[in-house]
């Protein structure tokens, strides 16, 4: 089964330093019968104003990831980690049992980025932060595998069973993402226009599959990120 997810029908906020895209419920956006797609529980597309960003702020009990799609990002947090990212690259947060983090745009230009929220499989893991920065080449007209649960054979693991993949296609080309059984995925069409199964994606759009292979075409050179998991409703976080 495929759900087609219009741009323009997303939850939306306006900050004059920050836009974003709520793909799911989120601060001023609410709508109880899109709180989360299985374990996915935040996905917000953002753009945010050079000399801006999210002053220090908490979580807990959440796997926080956050790739970047265009521009620079600067991470800092309580546990004392502090980064640059640039396009192409990721970060990743274990709230557990509680941090504080920040995140600005110190560069010139517009930042564009995905934050993502993922239920962990329990509560009160120690807080942990990672980033990897992925060479663009491994993405280009293949699957780079970014995140996995623990072992899952990722770069990035987390503590949850979700595999997040990003993919550069050129126009013309294409590529299909495997749904297996049991399984669905969530794709978001992060630059460029793609034709897949049937319908037409323009950036920010998104599909829902549950059981169905994805068969992508770009119509222009597409960016592309998919995150699989169980079809499984998601367990509460004990």
């Amino acid at each position: 089964m495929i759900k087609y997810r219009d741009v323009n029908q997303l939850g939306k906020s306006d900050l004059g330093w920050l836009q974003s895209h709520f793909h799911f419920s989120f601060a001023e956006y609410y709508n109880p019968s899109n709180m989360h797609f299985g374990v996915l529980r935040v996905l917000n597309d953002d753009y945010i104003a050079p000399s801006s960003g999210f002053d220090l702020h908490p979580h807990r009990d959440m796997e926080i990831v956050t790739y970047v799609i265009k521009g620079e990002l600067t991470h800092r947090d309580s546990m004392g980690n502090e980064r640059i990212l640039k396009r192409g690259e990721m970060q990743y947060m274990s709230a557990g049992t509680g941090v504080f983090h920040s995140e600005h745009n110190h560069a010139e230009e517009e930042l564009h980025m995905l934050q993502i929220w993922i239920f962990p499989d329990r509560k009160s893991y120690r807080p942990k932060y990672g980033d990897h920065r992925f060479e663009w080449a491994k993405r280009q007209g293949k699957w780079l595998h970014m995140v996995s649960g623990i072992g899952g054979g990722a770069a990035v693991n987390i503590h949850q069973d979700i595999n997040i993949y990003a993919v550069e296609v050129d126009a013309g080309k294409d590529i299909a993402f495997e749904v297996e059984e049991g399984r669905q995925a969530y794709l978001v069409q992060m630059e460029g226009e793609a034709q897949i199964n049937g319908l037409p994606l323009h950036p920010g759009d998104a599909l829902e599959s549950t059981e169905e292979t994805l068969s992508i075409q770009a119509i222009g050179k597409s960016h592309i990120l998919v995150l699989e998991m169980s079809a499984a409703p998601a367990a509460p976080v004990m």
